[in-house]
């Protein structure tokens, strides 16, 4: 979820930038960026970091599943003799 918060606070300070001779508009430059500012983050690929942290661990497991199974096939691709002579 996008911090609005955050948004808003960045969208006034842009404003403060602007010229005192432009002050006027201070209220629409504002709104302008913090709309400017959400649309472009809405265009982004954003997860929060609950779901990174989920999708995290999905992945670790998934990936000890995967050199288990690489385990288990380079264990049968061994000749017969070769798995079961001790070590």
């Amino acid at each position: 979820m996008i911090n609005v918060t955050a948004i808003d606070e960045l969208a006034r300070r842009l404003s403060d930038l602007v010229p005192p001779g432009a002050r006027a508009a201070r209220d629409d430059l504002t709104a302008n960026f913090r709309d400017a500012l959400r649309a472009g983050l809405r265009k982004l690929d954003l997860v929060t970091r609950e779901e990174f942290d989920v999708q995290r661990c999905v992945l670790l497991r998934t990936r000890e599943k995967v050199e288990a199974l690489e385990a288990r096939v380079a264990e049968m691709d061994q000749p017969a003799g070769a798995r079961s002579a001790p070590h």
